[in-house]
């Protein structure tokens, strides 16, 4: 099985970037998108774009969902009419137990390419941002593993390294490693810009910690209420880092903390081997 043409629906920075790559690979791709003025932009890069949904899918055998996980039971219901038989469904949703939930009705097989950018919008799309990523597949509803090659063909051919996961494990997983570390982003802004003026002295580190920090708010919001309960858990595990480390500040235990560092450095700098936890 294999992909003779991609709809795209939403011109945003993932959307576009699928789009870019998916042409630059010799696929015949067309995004939706329902604004005209992203439409446009969408055309000044060179991709087809339409605001006419059924004219986006019509003979389509891949459907990318590009949207906030919020409208896309909405949007799936709108789809589904005008659906080619035996086209695939997918998304690139950085949680996947909604995305499940809101087309289970279509042949659809969650995707979450990790990549992005604290930049938004069409304007920020690259063909190259896939490169080397890793992307992960959920097919919570058991589709075909034809369908499921297929999909993972795709997603190689854009320059991702694929796995599949179940939807459980990719939502708590996810709220560790990309949900936790941008709302430690926000947190580490928020309590560095205390005395707004010291921001004349960043450097580097607080360059590098924060960056995400400028991501979009209403986007980053609704992720992290998707994810709240596995989100939780990973800030109640932050706070009880932190708060290891205020103990060692306040009983002077300059050899704890540094013990306590170096384990982390450890920690950071292992190979990956298992999905064991240390502790």
């Amino acid at each position: 099985m294999s992909f003779s043409k991609i709809a795209i629906l939403g011109p945003g920075l993932l959307g576009g970037s699928v789009g870019l790559a998916a042409k630059a690979a010799g696929l015949e791709v067309v995004l939706w998108g329902r604004s005209a003025e992203r439409v446009e932009a969408t055309r000044s890069l060179g991709l087809s774009a339409t605001t006419n949904l059924a004219e986006a899918v019509a003979d389509a055998d891949l459907i990318i969902f590009a949207v906030p996980v919020g409208v896309m039971a909405k949007l799936a219901g709108k789809v589904s009419p005008h659906l080619a038989e035996g086209a695939l469904v997918t998304d690139v949703g950085s949680v996947k137990a909604l995305p499940h939930e809101a087309a289970a009705a279509l042949s659809f097989i969650g995707s979450h390419p990790m990549a992005g950018s604290e930049q938004t919008g069409i304007e920020a799309a690259r063909a190259d941002l896939f490169q080397g990523a890793a992307c992960v597949l959920t097919n919570e509803l058991g589709l075909a593993a034809s369908k499921v090659t297929a999909l993972r063909g795709f997603w190689e051919v854009l320059g991702c390294e694929v796995c599949e996961m179940r939807v459980a494990d990719h939502d708590r997983a996810v709220a560790r490693i990309s949900h936790l570390p941008h709302a430690m982003a926000v947190a580490t802004t928020a309590a560095a810009l205390r005395f707004p003026s010291d921001a004349q002295l960043a450097a580097g580190g607080y360059r590098d910690t924060t960056r995400v920090a400028s991501g979009d708010p209403v986007m980053w919001a609704e992720i992290m209420m998707e994810n709240r309960t596995a989100l939780t858990a990973a800030l109640q595990d932050a706070q009880k880092e932190i708060g290891e480390m205020l103990d060692q500040l306040a009983n002077s235990d300059k050899n704890g903390l540094e013990e306590y560092l170096t384990d982390v450095k450890r920690r950071k700098e292992r190979p990956t081997i298992s999905n064991e936890r240390d502790d």
